[in-house]
């Protein structure tokens, strides 16, 4: 209840005073708000658009270096120079069995894998033919020395007659006629002897020649290996007059021949004693080595392409080399292990404008497969070659460095001086630009 005063006598009333509104309530409505205008709108999207472009902006350059560029790790490994070119396996030592005489090859003895040793027979040849004539020469070799014989036998009795009429001429006891015919008689003798024995050597020579003809029907092992390949067959008429029919060959496996045919171009990469090693289609992963032994002179020209042979030897305990597998042969120029190794798309040339148009860069020449020769030293040896390198840092930006390099292929390269191990590397654009995104830069930024 309100209390209001009572006014007194002779004045006046005075109204009271109206009262405050009172509080809005819940429930009363809501309270009044200033209304937006387009102006303000149309700022706030601008303003929102700057904010994101910004945003981005700031995410892509100071993003994880990863998401923008393709890089390499620096790591250790070995990293070799060589020549590549394909080869075929060939027995170290071998030897075509052949017949020197003619006939029908009755009888092969061994089989295609047969190990012999020196002195096995291995085929036999028909011997019916050597063996009538050997039989008709010692039947005529006796008949010529029953006839010597019978000639030793009057030239005894011709000495003797004469040796009588002799004496019998120096006591004036014969005729001059008789002692004449004496002498004579004993020259014939002697020289019918002599005769025989003439014709007993020529039979015996010819005589040895057919037995040896007929030892030739009987085909031994020259030396110990293994049957390789069996060209004759058994029941087959060999003629032997023109030339040596080859029946079987023979191989020592114990240590095989590579026969590499290697281009014009990189023959003169090769040098004696150079380390070798191939690999086999069967066997990719394993490695056989060796020393390269000779380069033959005289080439082969094969479609227009002259190749050189370059022959080198493995040992082959076991066998597992056959001959006529095919080899892929690499001859190693240079080596180094536990190297520092980038790939060679993040080198490029340092130096003026001038050189930088001379030279291509590293890139490029991976990309071509050729490989980079270092400059030579004074005394022979290869002197380290300069080159430029984009290297991430730490904190997300692109550092670009010399480095000294060795070693190179068309793949890596050696690394001597100017990176560590772990460090990553730029070898190529950005991740995006490659696989089609929208990135305005397509290389790393180049540093004055």
């Amino acid at each position: 209840m309100t209390l209001h005063p009572v006014p007194r006598p002779g004045e006046a009333e005075t109204p009271p005073a109206p009262a405050a509104d009172p509080a809005p309530r819940r429930g009363d409505g809501p309270a009044r708000r200033p209304r937006l205008t387009r102006r303000h709108l149309l700022f706030a999207g601008v303003l929102a658009t700057l904010v994101a472009a910004a945003a981005g902006t700031w995410t892509w350059w100071r993003g994880a270096p990863v998401e923008r560029y393709v890089t390499a790790t620096v790591e250790r490994g070995t990293i070799e120079d060589n020549t590549t070119a394909l080869g075929t396996l060939q027995p170290f030592e071998f030897v075509d069995v052949g017949t020197q005489v003619s006939g029908q090859l009755r009888k092969i003895h061994v089989e295609i894998g047969a190990a012999v040793k020196e002195g096995d027979l291995l085929a036999e040849i028909d011997p019916t033919v050597y063996q009538a004539k050997v039989d008709a020469g010692r039947a005529q070799l006796l008949n010529l020395k029953a006839q010597l014989a019978d000639k030793q036998a009057q030239l005894v009795n011709a000495r003797q007659t004469f040796e009588r009429e002799r004496n019998l001429m120096k006591a004036r006891a014969t005729s001059e006629d008789a002692y004449q015919k004496a002498e004579a008689a004993l020259a014939s003798a002697a020289a019918q002897v002599d005769a025989l024995k003439a014709q007993i050597q020529n039979i015996e020579s010819v005589l040895r020649g057919d037995e040896t003809n007929l030892g030739f029907t009987k085909i031994y092992a020259p030396m110990t290996g293994t049957v390789v390949a069996q060209i004759a067959k058994q029941g087959q008429t060999l003629n032997a007059n023109q030339q040596a029919p080859i029946v079987l060959r023979i191989a020592d496996l114990s240590t095989m021949t590579v026969w590499t045919q290697v281009s014009e171009a990189d023959i003169g990469r090769l040098r004696i004693d150079m380390d070798v090693y191939f690999t086999t289609l069967g066997q990719s992963d394993r490695r056989w080595r060796g020393k390269l032994r000779k380069i033959l002179p005289t080439p082969e020209i094969v479609n227009n392409v002259v190749l050189y042979n370059a022959l080198f030897d493995v040992p082959n305990p076991t066998g597992e080399l056959l001959p006529q597998m095919s080899a892929q042969v690499f001859f190693v120029s240079a080596r180094a292990r536990d190297a520092l190794m980038v790939p060679m798309s993040a080198l490029r040339p340092v130096g003026g404008k001038g050189e930088k148009k001379k030279r291509k860069s590293a890139g490029e020449q991976a990309k071509s497969g050729e490989t980079m020769p270092a400059p030579a030293a004074a005394d022979g040896a290869p002197a380290p070659a300069r080159y430029a390198v984009h290297v991430l840092t730490p904190a997300g930006g692109i550092e670009e460095r010399e480095v000294a390099v060795g070693i190179t292929n068309r793949v890596s390269a050696q690394v001597l001086s100017g990176l560590a191990e772990g460090e990553r590397v730029v070898v190529g654009a950005p991740r995006s630009a490659k696989t089609g995104g929208d990135q305005p830069r397509t290389r790393p930024p180049r540093l004055s």
